[in-house]
């Protein structure tokens, strides 16, 4: 409701953001390609010289995870961290504290686009040309945002009040590392806790946009509908959350 009105303030902070994270570094937005490539041809090379693996276009299948994997991973900690972090901004300015989290997220999206092009310039390397299925991609996007910011409105102003969150938030994406399917086939995850992978919204993006890219077709009904379920969840779930302890936010932050 708020978001017409405070449009101007969301831009400049999503500007603000982006420009002091490169601002002292001599390789600029080059690290958001830098960061995937250089894990692409790390794990390229584990997984098919030391641990060699059947799937085709390697490269490019771990890519379609590392992309989503790394925006929610650097969204989430830099979006747990955003209300201490514009503490000053908070005190001086009557905006909607959720504008700040939100905006930490949301600066994150640039970076997102990067490694996409990143992506697509790899499919057209390995021969693999836009289809019908490609529609789907903006949605699939859309729900990894909304779930991020439902879990930045539960760990925000947790970190305002435990300061240890931040390392709960990094260990946490480490763990994900490895239980969500970046660098290993869905097919390869026993029967029993496939359900349950579907109902995590990094791993069904992630299944879905291999379905689209790489199997050219379109993503499961029943995945894309427990994506969405989780994703709104977490988003209700956090801003129950946020209002509840937005009060005292200022006192502490």
């Amino acid at each position: 409701m708020w978001s017409g009105e405070y449009s101007f303030v969301i831009q400049n902070l999503v500007a603000k953001d982006f420009k002091i994270r490169y601002r002292n570094m001599s390789l600029g937005v080059f690290w958001s390609l830098l960061n995937p490539l250089v894990m692409m041809g790390v794990m390229t090379f584990v997984m098919t010289k030391i641990f060699p693996s059947s799937v085709k276009h390697f490269p490019l299948f771990l890519l379609c995870g590392l992309v989503p994997y790394n925006f929610f991973s650097i969204a989430w900690t830099s979006g747990t961290i955003s209300l201490v972090d514009n503490a000053g901004l908070i005190k001086r300015l009557l905006i909607p504290r959720e504008i700040i989290s939100i905006t930490a997220v949301l600066s994150n999206c640039a970076h997102l686009l990067i490694q996409i092009a990143l992506l697509v310039t790899f499919l057209f390397m390995f021969g693999v040309m836009p289809n019908r299925h490609w529609v789907w991609l903006p949605l699939l996007w859309g729900l990894e945002i909304v779930f991020v910011c439902g879990l930045v409105f539960v760990t925000a102003p947790l970190y305002v009040f435990i300061r240890d969150t931040r390392y709960v938030v990094e260990s946490v994406n480490l763990i994900l590392m490895w239980l969500v399917p970046i660098f290993y086939d869905f097919s390869m995850i026993p029967a029993e806790y496939k359900d349950i992978y579907q109902f995590n919204p990094i791993a069904a993006l992630i299944l879905a946009i291999r379905q689209i890219l790489l199997q050219n077709t379109a993503p499961s009904p029943a995945l894309v509908a427990k994506f969405a379920l989780s994703s709104f969840a977490m988003l209700a779930l956090g801003m129950l959350i946020f209002q509840r302890s937005k009060s005292a936010l200022y006192d502490y932050v």
